[in-house]
Parts: structure tokens; sequence; C-alpha cells
């Protein structure tokens, strides 16, 4: 083994950690000295969203002393931030193994520090820990999920007084912070108790009924409150809000699919436990079918990505992907405010860099303004504050099936984006349509946009290492002409620079850096290579448009998009 790896398993052999993790590593070193390399070789990343990797020993894993010395470092960077101010944080947790056991050791460690935290009494939402923030008067919080990851995961997503993930300067700051502890010795683990507070009910409260001042249409939800809905929590944390929300709405035939309604961190029925996939949501579709259902939704684990269901032209049931579910999220809060006469001239919507360009077209036809910021919401959260008291902001989304509605939640929100998407699905139906038809009448309108996204992933201690390679050959030699079509715009977030590869033109892109690199073509294609920022994998996004003239033409043109991407991902040679 590497000395070095050798070393930090001596460390912890011989340091302040329980003979439990010990007698671990001691079976590893005799039955599998390789996983002992993967779980010592590097320390666990505490990125610019927190933790996040497989639950273990080691410095590489997910374990009470990787969580502590991170709590530790966010507790030195919120007092140095509020030297003369009481400290307060919120911290929730998902389903998954050890979320509760991570969110104590991290609601301990902030109390040692005298730091006063409000802990949920059991599982909740990403986005109510978001609400509680705001509520609360918090600097800051934790909720303990690693999202839609496979149950070997876990992970700790650290939050700003707003209720948004970091964001500069703080992310870099925090991480900082921590990187400064060293040792387990670091951490104060205990002490300081009467400084937790369990909160509840009360809080759910007061989400209801923020989440219920969003509805617009309570009067068409009134006359289609039999919409057959089938709802899946996939073990998760939305079984805990999203059916009272839902009744609360005023919805009375909500079926939630009962295999998957009870939290389990084994999610015993799926492999993934992502509502983007098929397979997860394959017992929920078979639910919606056998129901002759209006509208299906599944909500992954912490319930802030939501996966929507819907039968298409043809009478089938398909999953409508992150983009589709934006698109018709945005259109009808736009169409619907204004019909309602609440439209503000003001008003805005903001999506990401990699999100379809319909959303444009969408803003642009109802008269607001649409921005566009890098992926992930905390950079949504960071507009919504720039613009405060200057626009009025709507909805937010991005193509990773995400939605944040109105600005009392600074996350994405799959419990509101449920009774909102049924809201919606409830609406059409009163016009006589379903959503499925709803999109094809925007496409005439707006143009049919096509997206797909692919993901490569690099295993093991130098997948990191490929993906970066794969990012630099881009850069050194970007592709001049992408399927027939040449390359007009070279867009590169990293060094914030835009370049026309066809004239040499020069442009700065003001936007924070990103490792990101667009190319977008003459014939209006976008293509995007995205590394992840927790996971050794990264994401090719496709985005290609047509006309379409009728409903009728639907089937032909969807076809013709598809060969589209399949070719530009050949051309670029991806798979």
């Amino acid at each position: 083994m590497d000395n070095v790896i050798q070393e930090k398993v001596n460390q912890w052999l011989t340091g302040n950690y329980d003979q439990e993790t010990k007698d671990v590593i001691i079976k590893m070193q005799a039955e599998n000295p390789s996983e002992l390399a993967e779980s010592f070789y590097q320390s666990l990343e505490f990125g610019t969203g927190g933790l996040r990797g497989i639950m273990g020993v080691g410095t590489n894993r997910m374990n009470k002393y990787t969580v502590g010395m991170a709590t530790q470092g966010y507790a030195n960077y919120l007092k140095i931030c509020y030297p003369n101010d009481v400290v307060k944080v919120a911290i929730a947790h998902d389903s998954r193994n050890n979320s509760r056991f991570f969110a104590e050791t991290t609601a301990n460690v902030f109390a040692a520090n005298g730091i006063k935290v409000f802990l949920f009494e059991s599982l909740r939402p990403t986005p109510e820990l978001s609400f509680a923030i705001r509520t609360l008067g918090c600097s800051g919080g934790v909720v303990c999920t690693a999202s839609h990851n496979p149950k070997e995961y876990n992970g700790y997503k650290a939050y700003w007084n707003d209720g948004s993930q970091l964001v500069p300067p703080h992310d870099k700051n925090v991480i900082n912070e921590v990187e400064k502890i060293q040792s387990v010795d670091d951490v104060k683990w205990n002490g300081g108790e009467e400084n937790i507070e369990l909160i509840g009910s009360e809080l759910d409260e007061k989400y209801y009924q923020m989440v219920k001042n969003l509805s617009v249409y309570p009067e068409v939800i009134e006359k289609q409150k039999d919409l057959k809905i089938v709802y899946t929590p996939i073990h998760g944390s939305g079984i805990m809000l999203v059916p009272e929300v839902l009744k609360r709405f005023g919805f009375e035939n909500v079926h939630i699919v009962e295999e998957q309604k009870t939290p389990d961190g084994n999610f015993p029925t799926v492999g993934y436990p992502n509502p983007e996939e098929k397979e997860t949501m394959s017992i929920a579709l078979d639910n919606a079918k056998e129901l002759d259902a209006d509208i299906l939704l599944g909500t992954d684990p912490d319930a802030d990505r939501v996966g929507i269901g819907v039968k298409d032209n043809h009478g089938e049931w398909i999953l409508m992907n992150g983009n589709q579910t934006a698109v018709l999220a945005f259109n009808y809060l736009l169409e619907a405010r204004k019909e309602k006469g609440i439209s503000e001239p003001n008003d805005m919507i903001i999506t990401t860099i990699v999100t379809t360009g319909m959303a444009d077209e969408i803003a642009k036809g109802n008269g607001v303004a649409c921005y566009r910021v890098l992926t992930g919401f905390k950079w949504i959260a960071e507009m919504i504050r720039e613009k405060e008291e200057k626009e009025n902001y709507i909805v937010g989304g991005e193509e990773s099936f995400g939605l944040m509605i109105g600005d009392k939640v600074r996350d994405k929100d799959a419990v509101s984006a449920v009774a909102l998407l049924c809201e919606m699905a409830a609406y059409e139906k009163n016009n006589g349509k379903t959503l499925f038809e709803k999109l094809i009448d925007l496409y005439i309108k707006y143009g049919f946009f096509k997206e797909n996204l692919i993901s490569i992933t690099k295993k093991g201690m130098d997948g990191q290492q490929q993906i970066a390679a794969m990012m630099q050959q881009f850069r050194d030699n970007p592709p001049k002409v992408i399927n027939g079509s040449n390359v007009v715009q070279l867009l590169d977030y990293d060094t914030s620079k835009g370049i026309n590869p066809q004239t040499g033109e020069e442009w700065a892109i003001n936007l924070p850096k990103s490792n990101v690199l667009q190319f977008v073509t003459e014939d209006g294609s976008l293509i995007s290579a995205r590394p992840s920022g927790t996971e050794p994998k990264i994401k090719f996004y496709f985005s290609v448009k047509e006309n379409l003239e009728i409903a009728e033409d639907y089937d032909e043109v969807n076809r013709k998009l598809d060969a589209k991407i399949e070719s530009i991902i050949a051309d670029m040679n991806l798979k």
C-alpha cells in the first residue's frame, strides 16, 4: 500500500476513533486492502455544496468523523461571520441509512460550539430546511442527504442565511475553514446539548400555508377535485408533506404507491431512487395505467426533485423530462397569472445555462424577463437576491427535474412543485386538454425544442483525472463543425470567455467561473459539457430544435430531432 495511504490508516488506528471503527479497518487490512486504499487514498472533499460520498470508515467516506470535522469548520466560519450575534442553524435529514445519526452528530458539534440548533424531530424534505432557515432567522443550516444517489451514499449540504446553498465568497471560505480541521481532536463533539431545540409540526404548518398561497386557480381545483393523481415518495421524505399539501390544495383523489410509501434507506423496490428513471418509476407507472390516472408524480429521497408521468399523444404512459416539466410549469404560472389579472410588469423567471432555450421563448411570449445562471439552484437564489426590490420573481427551474416556485424557499422544492403541477393538470383538464396536448400546443407556438443528456462515469482513483483530461481535450482541440453545422460560439465558463471559431471574435462571459464548455452551432443546436461536482462523471447536454406546424406532425418531427441528437453524439465520439 502507498506510504501516504498507510500513514492515514495508522492515524485512524492509533487516534481518538471508536473501537468499532478500528476493528473495521483491521478487518479490511486483512480481507480487502484495495477497498481500504479506496477509503483512505484521499479526504472526502468538502466542495462548494458540502459533502457527498459512500458511507464507511476512512477519510474518503461519509462517517461520524468526516461529518464532525466538516461541521467544526463550518461552525468556525459562522462564528467569524457573526462575532457579536447568537448564531442559529437549522438541521434536517432524509430517509437514508445513517441520515438521522449524521444529523444528530452535526447538531451536537454545532451545539458544543455554542450555536443554537433547530433540529427537525424526524425526516423532512430538503425544501423545508431552506424554509426553516428563513422562517427562524438562522445564519445557516445543513441537510443530511445524498439526494437521488444509490443507497450506499449519503451527504451533507450546507446552507446560508437566505436558505440557499453556499455561493461565493462563503463557499470557498467555508472550505478553507474545513480544511484547517486536521484532526478529530480539533472537533468539539459534545457539551451544550441545551442549545438543541427539536422542531416539527409548527414549522410544517407554516410551510403548508406558504405552499397554499402559491395556488393561482383554487376555483379550478374545486371543479376538478377528483383529478386522479398517483404519487410515489420512493421511500423518501416526501411522504411527510406531499399528501397533506395535495389535500390542502383541495385534491380528493390521490393514490399513494403502497410499495414505496414507507421511508426506507435501503430503497428496496428500486436500484436508484431517482424519479428521472423509468425503472424507478415503473411501479408508479403501472399504478397510473391501472387507475387510468390524470397525472403521476414521484419525488426523490429528500423531495427536492420531481418526476412527472402523463399519457402521450397515443395514450401511452411516459415520463416527461426535466425540460418539458419546466416548460409546462413556466408557461402555466405566466399564462395563468396574466389571465387572472395578477401578473406584474416586472415579473421574471430564472433558468440555467444548460436548460432548454424554450424557456426564453415562453418568457418573451409573455412579456417577462428570463435570466440564465450557472447550473444549480444556489445561483437562481443568488439572482433573486440581486434582483430583489427591482423585479418580481415568479418561478425558476432547470433540466435536472427541479422547480422553485415563489421566493419563500431558496432551493428546488418538489413538494410545492407537485402541488402546482397537479393544479396545472386540473387547469388543462378543465379546458379539455391533457398536459401532453398542451405541450404540443407550446411546441407549435414557440418551436419544438428537444433535449437529451448522457453521463459518462469514470470510477476509481483515476476517474476524476480521466474526466479532467476529456475536458482539456475539448479545450485544446474544440470542434469547429458539429454534425455538419459550423460552431459559431464556443463558451468556456472556466475562463469566462466566448469565441466565434469561424471569425475569431471574442467576448467576456459575465457569470462566475465554472468548469463548463458549450458549443453553439449555426443551425441552433447547443451542446454542453459539464463534469459533476459530486460524482466521478461528466455530463453532456444536447438541445436541438425544429418548427412544428401542426399537432399531427409531432411524431415525425420528434423522430427527426432524436436522429439529430444521435448524429451529434456520434460525430463527437461520445459513445
